[in-house]
């Protein structure tokens, strides 16, 4: 199951109490305090876990709490630390404060631990408090408490090159034929119903994450259909690659700026990522609809790249491209491949 959102209570440890205790042995009649001190309640912390996709495990749960520390001994014996709580998110998790929304910790990298709530110290025992005046101290500081936070978990799928599109546009066959990403495929609208990631290898050296999230209607960002739930999870790609349907009863014009319009209406920073264009299904099209795209777009046709094949207009520029493929019958796909890499190598030399 994909969970992307969960809300739940966490508490850190308490710490332990110090302890109050007084020496006794055989033939030293007046022992002075030996108390120890409390153990250090157990932190809240959360790993960035990549072997974790979703926050399914935290769901039904309402309430973690961390172990308290255990209390101190006589002959100054430190109580022992509570256990920690670790929760392990996958990368691209956003912890926010539940009442104020503030975000407490961006999670992107994996392995990286941040402390979220830290334990309570524990109590002194008597024996921090002996002094001339003070030869026999029945005190000792009682353990801090635990730290409450009610918190939301967001996870937004990190990628390189997302893929939007209407529904049925073909994305969830490109992605399958590019990476090893193995969604849902079917000849009906909104089969793709979560986020798919999938890695594309280009060669021996070079790879990127594709996303895969499902199709946008327009209205999205009015909540209709189900693209505008998932589209946060396109928010920290580097890449929105527009997956034109050619053969769909839509226009394959209106297709792109509804498109554009819905993310614009979403996110403004969205939109204005680097962007390109695949038209696809062009095998079950004629070479006139592909060109009819371009004169109706204003965009004129370029030399091939990539090894793209020749029989069909493409547009290549330092900045962006549009290229017909046919993510069913592979065509131009290894084109598509290498233009989306090096686009993506460019992006990130910007950065």
């Amino acid at each position: 199951m994909f969970v992307d959102n969960i809300k739940l209570t966490v508490k850190s440890g308490k710490g332990g109490a110090g302890c109050v205790s007084f020496r006794r042995e055989k033939f030293v009649p007046k022992g002075g305090p030996d108390g120890g001190d409390g153990g250090k309640g157990g932190d809240v912390i959360i790993e960035c876990d990549n072997n974790t996709h979703t926050l399914s495990h935290f769901k039904g749960k309402r309430l973690l709490k961390a172990k308290n520390g255990r209390p101190g001994e006589g002959r100054k014996k430190h109580g022992a630390d509570g256990e920690d709580l670790i929760l392990k998110v996958p990368p691209g998790t956003i912890i926010k404060d539940a009442k104020t929304g503030e975000i407490l910790l961006d999670m992107k990298t994996p392995g990286e631990r941040k402390v979220l709530l830290e334990g309570g110290k524990g109590g002194l025992g008597n024996w921090h408090f002996r002094g001339p005046r003070r030869q026999v101290p029945r005190y000792a500081q009682p353990g801090e408490e635990g730290k409450e936070l009610e918190i939301v978990m967001e996870l937004k799928l990190i990628a390189d090159v997302g893929l939007v599109g209407f529904p049925n546009a073909g994305k969830s066959t490109l992605i399958s034929a590019m990476s090893n990403a193995r969604p849902e495929i079917a000849n009906y609208e909104f089969t793709t119903l979560t986020p798919k990631l999938g890695v594309v290898k280009v060669d021996e050296y070079r790879s990127f994450v594709m996303a895969d999230i499902p199709g946008i209607i327009e209205g999205a960002h009015e909540g209709k259909g189900l693209g505008l739930e998932f589209l946060k999870h396109i928010e920290r790609t580097k890449i929105i690659l527009y997956v034109i349907d050619m053969a769909s009863f839509r226009d394959p014009v209106y297709q792109l700026k509804t498109l554009q319009k819905e993310l614009k209406n979403y996110s403004e920073k969205l939109a204005s990522r680097n962007y390109a264009v695949a038209l696809n299904k062009i095998d079950a099209v004629d070479i006139e609809k592909i060109e009819e795209f371009f004169k109706k777009t204003g965009i004129n046709p370029t030399e091939p790249k990539y090894g793209a094949s020749k029989e069909y207009p493409c547009y290549f520029d330092a900045k962006t491209f549009v290229l017909p493929i046919s993510a069913a019958s592979r065509i131009n796909l290894d084109a598509l491949k290498f233009a989306l890499a090096d686009m993506v190598e460019r992006v990130k030399d910007e950065e």
